[in-house]
């Protein structure tokens, strides 16, 4: 049994988000015991295992058919993402060296919708040439709208071809090149990978450096610009508790939260099993703070089941489809994250498939009608709604940092972003990836590296 009163910490860590954020402090040299009500590492962002705790999870009366193969060979997400291989989570990787206890896979394809068919998505010029979502002239404007992006340095005004990237907005840049709305759809949802377009009345340079960040990805291993864990995302939150572990933090699962302790206004301490672990910092996702978050809206997930690859995707063991929301008249787009077998988290020639997407209406489930159509025929479904909170204060007077609720995206940089706020507004200072880098050999005594 742990006796915890004893414990004077920098931070109490009470998920992914928070996964990270313990490694990167404790490899800082603070002093971080890291608390989590579930038996396992990462809260939402875990993999279920096995097959039969899913059914259970969702409260599915039968238990999963013998054709689903045996439970253990399945490890499911809750919420769905893929890394980009240029992007923010990839670095964190890469810097803290936790990539020596992760295999990764690169996604075999990226897609968009148009008018009721998938189309893969170009990027390259070479790719825009060859694409049969764009007419002959529109191949050639989008081709060079894409040089354009390529050549583009915000430290050279002279790449800037007559664009003032902090003052023309992206649907100007648009006009400038004479792109089509289906171009500015796919250019803005699945190059970018905006949810919504409000990015189109904003200065253009934000938008630059998102497509310029994927075609960087894709440059890095071919088939698309997105890698996946073997055995599923729950690796990720398993390697950096483990780094927390290796410079002294200390975990606890299984460890029920009664009471968050305050003093004067800020936070010092964390009350669990009666026992309290006194802490200065306190970082925790949305659901231990209820008192201290609003609601920002809602997001359906439908973990869907399949025997077969996804048609017209030249039967890829793994895909992202994006449909756009002005494809389906809505405000925000409808993802689908697409793994398999292939990386170890559903049993042979088994396919998972997770929609996701913003809730709009009072039917969230008619919303994802379109992307559940592309996915037929579907061997079983789970379905959650999950409410989407943010932090109604910074943190500085508590001292108590609530991470954001996970949006519907596929992807992991808005996650990033939250990891780097949230660093910010604990330390005063910009998160700074050379910070995250390794001071000693682990206890299992690597070579260096």
């Amino acid at each position: 049994r742990w006796m915890i009163a004893t414990y004077k910490l920098d931070f109490a860590f009470i998920l992914f988000k928070e996964c990270i954020l313990s490694g990167i402090m404790s490899v800082n040299g603070k002093k971080v015991l890291h608390m989590d009500r579930n038996p396992y590492y990462g809260g939402e962002s875990s993999s279920i295992t096995p097959l039969e705790e899913l059914y259970k999870r969702f409260e599915l009366p039968d238990s999963p058919p013998e054709s689903m193969g045996r439970g253990r060979d399945w490890n499911v997400d809750l919420i769905p993402k893929f890394l980009m291989a240029n992007g923010q989570l990839v670095k964190m990787l890469l810097y803290t060296e936790v990539t020596r206890y992760l295999d990764f896979k690169v996604v075999e394809g990226s897609f968009v919708y148009k008018g009721g068919k998938i189309y893969k998505v170009p990027s390259t010029e070479t790719e825009a040439l060859a694409s049969n979502l764009m007419g002959m002239f529109e191949k050639r404007r989008f081709r060079k709208f894409l040089v354009f992006v390529a050549n583009f340095d915000e430290n050279d005004p002279k790449t800037f071809e007559g664009v003032d990237p902090k003052v023309t907005t992206m649907r100007d840049v648009y006009k400038k090149f004479d792109l089509g709305q289906d171009v500015i759809d796919f250019t803005g949802h699945a190059l970018a990978l905006y949810r919504t377009d409000d990015y189109l009345d904003v200065p253009c340079l934000e938008t630059i450096n998102r497509i310029k960040l994927y075609s960087e990805s894709l440059a890095r291993y071919g088939k698309s610009p997105y890698l996946y864990p073997l055995y599923g995302l729950g690796e990720l939150p398993q390697g950096f508790a483990r780094l927390s572990a290796i410079y002294g933090g200390t975990y606890m699962l299984n460890k029920p939260v009664e009471e968050i302790v305050m003093e004067d206004g800020h936070v010092v301490g964390v009350k669990s099993e009666g026992e309290v672990a006194r802490c200065k910092q306190l970082i925790c996702d949305p659901s231990y703070i209820q008192d201290r978050v609003r609601k920002a809206g809602q997001v359906i997930r439908v973990i869907c089941i399949l025997s077969h690859p996804i048609k017209n995707t030249n039967d890829a063991n793994s895909c992202q489809i994006i449909i756009p929301q002005n494809q389906v008249n809505r405000k925000s787009d409808i993802y689908v994250c697409m793994i398999s077998y292939a990386h170890n988290v559903a049993a042979q020639g088994k396919y998972i498939a997770i929609v996701s997407t913003t809730v709009e209406t009072s039917e969230p489930e008619a919303e994802i009608e379109p992307a559940l159509e592309l996915l037929e025929p579907i061997d079983q479904k789970f379905v959650s709604l999950s409410d989407l909170y943010e932090p109604t204060d910074d943190g500085t007077e508590s001292q108590i940092f609530a991470s954001s609720a996970y949006d519907a995206t596929t992807h992991f940089e808005t996650t990033c972003n939250d990891i780097k706020d949230i660093y910010k507004r604990m330390t005063g200072s910009d998160f700074d990836f050379e910070n995250m880098k390794r001071k000693q050999n682990d206890v299992f005594g690597e070579d260096e590296q």
